[in-house]
């Protein structure tokens, strides 16, 4: 198939504006990886109209995907951890063209994981995991069980990926396996909930206050990175903080993570006069120690 695909990647790879080419080839038929398909033909270009532009070959019984990427939008998948699958192409695939050693020099960047990108990804995995944890509480102490354990599966997979990424790797599409060489504890959690013979409401339960624990020992990792903004001034209004560039990535779960963090004693607020008959703005802050 890669025969067939050569003269495609080739008018790619003479483009100026493309910055590397790289093929992942299916290593068998169970693994997710490629989608599917018998190759990936993965082109990162420095600008394009569409993030993403993806087309499908056929040839005989095998079958090919390209997809042509900007490095803007390979940038954030990868901050964000949104499509795992990319960071194991990146690592993995088998370079045919590479402007520059641009591959090589992401492939570099992304083994030696530089804290700033771990915190970045630690502060968005957190808030995701508190927006999980609370959410599937309010749910079991309203007797929603089977939603209650939808969102504890998700909160204990977004506390995986953060173990993971405290602990200096990026998560991979099997982020269990690497959770059960990493932090052998959560993913006990995880074959608790889903294998024991106890009654779900029995399950829950004991998850959630297990899970209570591994989240107040992850506040001071999981925060690092909010309270790191929030120190860079006195105070902050929400709108302020949601602005901000860096804490746009948090979405809707920031001032989830908020509450949770001035319910911790990590945040402090402070009322503000308005025009309005007791009516307070409210300002954020560090809480002093």
């Amino acid at each position: 198939m890669e025969d067939k695909l050569r003269p495609i990647y080739q008018e790619r790879a003479s483009q100026p504006n493309t910055l590397g080419i790289l093929i992942m080839q299916k290593k068998d038929h169970q693994s997710p990886i490629t989608d599917t398909f018998d190759t990936i033909l993965l082109i990162i270009v420095k600008e394009t109209e569409a993030p993403v532009f993806m087309k499908h070959y056929t040839y005989e019984d095998r079958k090919a995907a390209m997809h042509i990427v900007s490095e803007a939008q390979l940038k954030e998948w990868l901050l964000l951890g949104s499509n795992r699958k990319i960071t194991e192409w990146l690592l993995t695939g088998r370079i045919v063209f590479d402007r520059n050693e641009y591959i090589e020099n992401m492939r570099t960047e992304l083994r030696d994981f530089p804290f700033y990108g771990r915190k970045i990804k630690m502060g968005i995995e957190f808030a995701k995991l508190i927006r999980r944890y609370l959410d599937g509480k309010a749910f079991f102490e309203s007797r929603h069980f089977l939603d209650a354990y939808n969102h504890i599966v998700h909160s204990l997979h977004h506390l995986a990926r953060l173990a993971v990424i405290e602990n200096g790797f990026h998560p991979e599409v099997t982020v269990w396996n690497q959770v059960k060489q990493i932090e052998p504890e959560i993913f006990k959690l995880y074959e608790e909930l889903v294998n024991s013979e106890e009654t779900l409401e029995k399950r829950l339960k004991l998850l959630f206050l297990a899970s209570e624990f591994l989240i107040h020992s992850r506040i001071k990792i999981g925060s690092y990175h909010l309270v790191e903004i929030l120190s860079e001034k006195d105070q902050w209004n929400f709108q302020e903080l949601h602005a901000h560039k860096e804490l746009t990535y948090y979405s809707v779960d920031l001032a989830v993570m908020i509450e949770f963090l001035i319910d911790k004693n990590v945040i402090s607020t402070r009322s503000v006069e308005t025009k309005g008959n007791e009516i307070y703005h409210r300002y954020y802050s560090v809480k002093k120690v």
